[in-house]
């Protein structure tokens, strides 16, 4: 299978993330914090028990287990506040924002730490973004106002997570694969005291168990491997298929599943932050950051949902 087709997956079966969660939190009654804790302990130990050869052979020192818990941490951040923007918003609208605003805090980032303006292309994809995360802001929703503004205050935090766990992963120190298995599995047990008093019993029906399974399977595991597989000698523009197609794959199955309506102010928003992304990428950047990047053939870890 040609490189790109793999990246195109990865892209796809990421974009059922926020739907599978969803459903698993309305399925089980669970609140959006034991949802994303499943989806880290479910994937990253699938991740890790496929990778378990591999892990083995690392040298656990004091740097890589920094790196690690760092990951973790992030990882845990990220993932409780985008199913927290989820629940407070909709699945099209919290994966919109959160893989939209990603490029933009990314852009900042760098401004203040080269201490020079963005170039043309960079402030070009930071207006867009910007105009076009207001007018999602103003999208109808089922929920009142103070529902969807914080909701996207949320999926913000979840995007500093993806740009903060990109920037520290520049710096090689351990094997892409066990960077992102372990470091899903150490975000779960982050979030597991958290999440232990709000309820994380699942009904013992197979509607359940099948979306747990699914969530941590499907849209973790299995799409982070895929999207590993895929950077080996990718383009960043090849790359950045993934990220654009993770909120576009949320958007058409919240739309068919879950009846869910950006209206007119909506769409046009989505599109200018499809814009965004598309002039964001079109940089040879080296990465994609709609999800943490993950350089294949170098050790370390270059977003999402």
């Amino acid at each position: 299978m040609p490189t790109k087709l793999f990246l195109i997956l990865a892209g796809v079966l990421w974009g059922t993330g926020g739907l599978s969660g969803a459903l698993l939190q309305n399925l089980a009654g669970l609140h959006p914090l034991a949802v994303a804790t499943y989806r880290l302990l479910l994937g990253g130990a699938i991740a890790t028990l496929a990778l378990a050869v591999q892990i083995r052979r690392l040298r656990f020192t004091k740097e890589v287990v920094r790196r690690l818990l760092a990951a973790g941490a992030l990882l845990a951040l990220f993932q409780a506040s985008y199913f927290g923007g989820v629940a407070m918003t909709s699945v099209s609208l919290a994966t919109l924002v959160t893989i939209g605003s990603s490029p933009v805090i990314l852009a900042i980032f760098t401004a203040v730490r080269s201490r020079r303006l963005p170039g043309l292309r960079t402030s070009l994809c930071v207006v867009l973004a910007v105009v076009g995360l207001a007018l999602l802001a103003g999208t109808p929703s089922t929920r009142d106002v103070w529902h969807t503004v914080f909701g996207i205050v949320l999926c913000l935090v979840a995007a500093s997570g993806f740009a903060t766990f990109t920037v520290i992963n520049r710096v090689p120190v351990l094997p892409a694969g066990p960077t992102i298995s372990l470091g899903l599995l150490i975000g779960g047990l982050v979030l597991l005291p958290f999440a232990l008093p709000l309820g994380m019993a699942l009904p013992l029906r197979p509607d359940v168990l099948l979306t747990a399974l699914f969530l941590g399977l499907v849209p973790t595991a299995v799409a982070y491997g895929v999207y590993l597989i895929g950077l080996r000698g990718a383009s960043a523009v090849a790359a950045a298929l993934a990220a654009v197609l993770e909120p576009l794959t949320a958007t058409v199955l919240s739309v068919a599943f879950f009846a869910e309506s950006l209206g007119i102010v909506g769409v046009v928003g989505a599109v200018l932050l499809g814009l965004a992304l598309v002039v964001n990428y079109s940089a040879e950047s080296g990465s994609a950051q709609g999800e943490p990047s993950l350089p294949a053939g170098r050790p370390g870890a270059g977003v999402g949902s």
